[in-house]
């Protein structure tokens, strides 16, 4: 039996699936230019620059900008415990996380891929503000529970859609 004609039945299928239930390749999440300028600066400017951005209507840059700088404070944060951050840190939290994640909870399958580029820009842009001993293991730490509420943000992915929907936010 010619092995590749055995399997072209199979492949016909998958390929006629794949196409039935609509799924399409998605353009890799670029890294906003705005990033590179938050190069070394303190996490709290990653919060003032995703605040500008949605202001500005650059919705998917500011989610992008955002998830950086909250990777990169939790780090500060853990790295640094005796800092007067942590009130700044909740305030920026609110104030400029609360829109971002409103507009970022409404493509889910869409902020899995933000985080996924924000974790790999991590990886090769590593943060050079508040490096020193015990930050390391912060790091791995936050880029940990990062993942973790990803995982859980697409296993409940229906829940959210429905609890946005009732409450008058957008799905997208």
């Amino acid at each position: 039996m010619n092995l590749g004609r055995g399997l072209a039945p199979f492949v016909f299928a998958l390929v006629t699936l794949t196409a039935s239930i609509g799924v399409r390749a998605e353009a890799p999440i670029a890294t906003p230019p705005a990033v590179q300028e938050l190069a070394g600066q303190h996490p709290a400017e990653y919060y003032k620059r995703a605040g500008e951005l949605l202001q500005a209507g650059k919705n998917d840059d500011a989610v992008f900008v955002f998830y950086l700088g909250q990777l990169r404070y939790r780090t500060f944060l853990l790295a640094n415990p005796k800092t007067e951050d942590p009130t700044l840190f909740a305030t920026l939290s609110q104030v400029t996380g609360k829109p971002i994640n409103q507009y970022a909870f409404g493509d889910i399958p869409g902020l899995a891929r933000t985080i996924d580029a924000v974790l790999a820009y991590d990886t090769a842009n590593p943060d050079t503000f508040g490096s020193q001993a015990g930050s390391a293991a912060a790091h791995a730490s936050v880029r940990d529970g990062l993942t973790a509420m990803k995982a859980k943000m697409l296993a409940e992915a229906d829940r959210i859609r429905a609890s946005r929907t009732k409450t008058g936010l957008e799905n997208r």
